[in-house]
């Protein structure tokens, strides 16, 4: 079993009132979306809030996701993370997806998942764009989960990821799907006159 974890647990400080997981592709809340494509790899799949009951929940209202309730969030990224991780069970690691990768489908979650047979010998399995650079989603294995217990401040993952890359693989998906997140009114606009479908 390898649990996929959705972090959508974040303030959208920077969306001016409004909430980027929330926000519609094709008719559909993001949120909403990144659920239904993790689950079509067969696997359980955890969401990440801040707290329940929480408006974003009503988004997943129906699909089999179970939610989790990370008040660590108001710490930061690192804070959720360790929360949330916590909270997911025991497996061979773990997908981890971002709750504002705007172009991430199943697609990539299963290439990212996948590339693990390819290279056995690692510990992560991280998307990247198709000139190399590092993106998400990201699989961790097992023997890296009692390190998020040590995360802290607003640095996210990072501290744990970058002394690793020797042992990281990364998978090139298409163009640069892998570092599209959506943080500010702006960034949305941007993205819905480059692909008028939302």
């Amino acid at each position: 079993m390898t649990p996929i974890l959705i972090l959508a647990a974040g303030r959208s400080s920077r969306m001016r009132g409004r909430d980027k997981h929330l926000e519609e592709i094709d008719g559909v809340p993001l949120l909403r979306r990144l659920a239904l494509a993790a689950l079509e790899l067969g696997e359980p799949v955890f969401v990440a809030l801040p707290a329940l009951p929480h408006p974003r929940a009503e988004a997943l209202a129906g699909l089999d996701v179970s939610l989790l309730a990370v008040p660590e969030a108001e710490e930061g990224m690192s804070g959720t993370l360790r929360g949330a991780v916590a909270r997911l069970p025991k497996g061979a690691g773990f997908l981890l997806v971002l709750g504002d990768l705007a172009e991430i489908g199943a697609v990539e979650m299963r290439a990212v998942t996948a590339a693990r047979a390819d290279a056995p010998d690692k510990l992560i399995w991280r998307g990247a764009t198709e000139t190399g650079e590092p993106g998400h989603p990201i699989l961790f294995d097992a023997s890296l989960i009692p390190r998020f217990a040590e995360l802290s401040g607003d640095g996210g993952g990072e501290s744990l990821v970058r002394p690793l890359r020797a042992q990281t693989c990364l998978v090139p998906l298409p163009g640069r799907v892998a570092r599209v997140d959506l943080d500010t009114p702006d960034d949305w606009d941007a993205f819905r006159k480059k692909t008028p479908r939302a």
